[in-house]
This record gives C-alpha cells, sequence and structure tokens, in this order.
C-alpha cells in the first residue's frame, strides 16, 4: 500500500471511477478538478497492487487557520474494511496538524448512517445541530434548503 500527496493527474483516473463506487450515485459532482490543483499538500491517495485503492481531499480553512477540513473520501468497494480509509484520514491528521491545525471538520448527509459511524469510531463528535433525526443531531437546511447535515469536528492530540 502506498500513500501519497494527489496531483492534477489524478482526478481523471478518480473521477472515472467515482459514481461505480458509490453504486451509481451521481457524487462526481461533489468533486471538481480544483481540488486536485489547489489543495495538494492535503489531500492523498492510496495505491494498492497498481490501482487507486482510495483517496482523501482535505485542506486547512483560510477563515480558521486552525482548523482543517475534509471534503471527500472515496474507496474502492474491494479494498473497503482493509484500513485504507483509517490510513488515510490518519495521513491527513498529521500533515495538517504538522501546519498549525488543531481541529478537523467534516460533513454527511443524515441518511448516510454508515458515515456517521465510521466518524464517530474514528473519534470525531457530533456538533449540536438544530433539529434531531433518528437521534443524530443535524444542522437543518445548512446546505440549501431540505439538504440537511450533520456536522463532525474532531481535535488533533
Amino acid at each position: 500500500m502506498n500513500i501519497r500527496n494527489v496531483q492534477e493527474e489524478d482526478y481523471i483516473p478518480i473521477i472515472t471511477v467515482l459514481n461505480d463506487w458509490w453504486g451509481g450515485r451521481n457524487m462526481a459532482d461533489m468533486l471538481p478538478k480544483l481540488f486536485f490543483q489547489h489543495f495538494q499538500n492535503t489531500s492523498f491517495m492510496c495505491e494498492k497492487d497498481g490501482n487507486i485503492a482510495g483517496f482523501v481531499i482535505g485542506f486547512v480553512s483560510q477563515t480558521r487557520k486552525a482548523e482543517a477540513y475534509i471534503h471527500f473520501v472515496g474507496v474502492h468497494p474491494d479494498y473497503r474494511s482493509k484500513g485504507i480509509a483509517k490510513a488515510l484520514y490518519e495521513t491527513f491528521f498529521e500533515a495538517v496538524q504538522n501546519i498549525g491545525c488543531q481541529t478537523v471538520g467534516c460533513v454527511t448527509s443524515p441518511v448516510n448512517k454508515g458515515s456517521i459511524a465510521y466518524h464517530t469510531k474514528m473519534g470525531f463528535e457530533i456538533r449540536t445541530g438544530t433539529k434531531a433525526i433518528n437521534g443524530i443531531s443535524v444542522h437543518e437546511n445548512y446546505d440549501g434548503r431540505g439538504q440537511d447535515r450533520v456536522l463532525f469536528f474532531k481535535k488533533l492530540l
């Protein structure tokens, strides 16, 4: 397993398989090329046996200098539950901590129970929202009308 920073030329290989990794859901629109151009120092890709096994796209907030944000994480279905996401997250945590970040944030949809469980397992806490859905604190209309989101944060050591 090899983890390295993403490069601009990684965009097409990743975006080409992204929707398939999500069972046909259109996720590609959420990951524009600009992330591969402007956030290479805090975004990582994992290769295994010559294949893309996973990636994490993240950045340091320009507004909150001590806070980093994970925008997108993907793991190839054949490589899930093999520690790849954890390795990518830990690589990201180390990179942003080395440049002064003290916390990491991320967002998911309240229907994404797998993501909620995974982030909680990774030590993220859920930020108190404006309402609860199935016992989960949610920020109502966070990404527009009807686009409720669960917000997470993690304190780095």
